[in-house]
């Protein structure tokens, strides 16, 4: 009688109800395994851990992203300024309120030979 008691106990199915509480983990068979059940733990915190760094990573590189592009516009904008700073009609605006005039007509190069120089110092 003692061994057909002990059949009926091992030989009971497996219900959903016994996986959520997790009296699967005493039956006789999962008792042998549990340093496997361990490893897999550990393999799961491993996969989540390193999940969790990959997504700091992403949210870092879209961080700097957003940092360049806003560089850039601000690169695009300083360039256009500088473009329309240097047009002659803003320079002559700039000129008249320091009370500048601009010229009438181009400056005339002195050229002064070198011989001519040299031969004047000698008499």
């Amino acid at each position: 009688m003692a061994k057909a008691s002990r059949n009926r106990k091992q030989k009971k199915s497996l219900t959903i109800k016994d996986i959520v509480k997790g009296n699967f983990l005493n039956r006789e068979e999962i008792r042998g395994n549990y340093r496997y059940f361990i490893l897999i733990f550990i393999l799961m915190m491993m996969m989540i851990y390193s999940n969790h760094l990959v997504s700091q990573k992403i949210e870092t590189l879209t961080h700097l992203k957003e940092e360049s592009e806003e560089y850039k516009s601000r690169n695009a904008y300083a360039q256009s300024r500088l473009i329309h700073i240097k047009m002659e009609s803003e320079l002559s605006k700039e000129m008249e309120k320091d009370s500048l005039l601009p010229l009438q007509s181009h400056p005339i190069k002195i050229l002064i030979k070198p011989e001519e120089v040299n031969g004047k110092k000698g008499q």
